[in-house]
């Protein structure tokens, strides 16, 4: 399998697998080795369309088997048109839909005195393409919203939420499978629940409401470390500070603003426009001082004039953000911003990523260089034969943020939580050695 695009489609992908493992079949370490190919696509942007077709194409040249699947599924035709000899095309989270082109690929071989447990839809779990310490939970799946420059609604569709209970059983799975870190993803987490809200389940003999902050603090007294991405700033998320202030919950933030210029906010439809955000940010630092806060934002945004990007620039030196991922706006087929009048020129967005960029790296070095003398938890992700290891501390989410770097760490094994003292800084990453677990 190849795995493309954001954590979400990684979930896909390890559920469609465990269906697949339950039923006999074998993962295969190259395309030599396989029967069948699944393609799990992204479609988010062009760019990540255009990967996505590059991936299917080296599928083709080196295997001829292939079944394309994930975002990029709702455009069949097209993948058809420049891949005639696909086996199948399926659209996102079509867990059922992909394993029967699976088997049409690729009969699966039963046995009456063998196959245990019968055929049919299992929910599985146990297969994970994430190291064992840490894992993704969704927690729910497509978005209400209609921003103007997205197209996932039409992708993913409305928001449909996943029982609590069902939820923590799996949260619990996780953890006994030696979870250590679980990393809440949904389109939007702060979301969750609003469409089943009157459906609270009985979870430990208690009844569990399907809502952001009790579900938080169900999973916090489940795994040590619960970390929660894709938060959406409404009014709500407040409550979920205390729950962060007393180590139920990771102190950290993802939360994608996306801009902070009111007018290029009312463009993009943003939800929870609210002018108040800088207070709030405030607020939430008051009750819980070590909170970090990452976001993204887009520059170039059509009509985005040269005021709109200095009030950008100048929330950021009030906000001052932990960490900070930019991109340059890209039209994405079936976005209605394409329509929007006065786009901004190329060579403009490249000057407006580069200033974002030059901005934000001072403001991470910043506050980054005040840890250094500080004591704080770290997970460990890798050791090496040197003595040294890397880990991410509460503030660093993997893969997307900033790391730790340890000297005299040959003792510690992958998945430890240990106590570090910070000796250096850069931009983006600590350095340290550890203390006891």
């Amino acid at each position: 399998m190849v795995s493309l695009g954001c954590p979400k489609n990684l979930v896909d992908s390890e559920r469609i697998l465990g269906q697949l493992r339950q039923e006999g079949y074998q993962m295969s370490p190259d395309y030599a080795g396989a029967d069948v190919v699944l393609v799990n696509t992204c479609g988010f942007l062009d760019s990540a369309k255009e990967e996505s077709l590059e991936a299917i194409g080296e599928a083709i040249a080196e295997n001829g088997r292939v079944i394309v699947t994930g975002c990029m599924g709702s455009e069949a035709e097209a993948i058809r048109a420049r891949f005639p000899g696909v086996l199948a095309v399926t659209g996102a989270h079509q867990y059922e839909q992909v394993v029967e082109a699976v088997h049409a690929a690729a009969p699966p071989f039963r046995s009456p005195y063998l196959d245990l447990v019968p055929g049919g839809a299992v929910e599985i779990t146990d297969l994970k393409l994430t190291p064992r310490h840490y894992s993704y939970l969704k927690i729910s799946e497509g978005c209400n919203h209609r921003c103007s420059f997205c197209i996932i609604p039409s992708l993913r569709g409305d928001l449909v939420s996943r029982r609590p209970d069902a939820i923590l059983r799996e949260a619990e799975k996780l953890v006994a499978a030696g979870t250590r870190e679980l990393l809440v993803i949904s389109q939007d987490t702060s979301a969750y629940g609003i469409d089943i809200r009157r459906e609270p389940r009985m979870w430990k003999g208690q009844e569990v409401v399907p809502a952001m902050t009790d579900l938080a603090r169900e999973l916090g007294r489940i795994a040590p470390w619960v970390r929660l991405h894709y938060v959406y700033p409404y009014p709500h998320v407040d409550s979920v500070i205390p729950l962060m202030a007393d180590g139920l919950v990771l102190p950290y933030l993802d939360i994608p603003f996306q801009h902070a210029s009111p007018s290029v906010l009312k463009r993009m439809k943003r939800p929870a426009n609210d002018a108040k955000v800088l207070e709030r940010i405030r607020g939430w630092r008051s009750v819980c001082p070590d909170i970090a806060i990452r976001s993204t934002f887009v520059v170039g945004f059509p009509g985005e004039t040269e005021e709109d990007f200095q009030y950008l620039l100048d929330w950021l030196d009030e906000a001052q953000l932990d960490r900070v991922g930019a991109f340059r706006f890209e039209p994405v087929e079936g976005a209605a911003a394409n329509f929007l009048p006065d786009p901004v020129p190329e060579e403009v967005k490249e000057e407006r990523y580069a200033r974002i960029m030059e901005r934000t790296a001072a403001i991470s070095a910043a506050k980054l260089a005040a840890k250094v003398g500080r004591t704080l938890p770290v997970i460990i992700d890798a050791v090496d034969e040197e003595g040294g290891a890397t880990g991410r501390s509460q503030a660093d989410a993997p893969e997307i943020d900033g790391e730790v770097f340890l000297r005299d760490a040959g003792h510690l094994s992958v998945g430890d939580i240990v106590s570090v003292e910070i000796e250096d800084a850069d931009e983006h990453d600590l350095y340290g050695v550890p203390g006891s677990k």
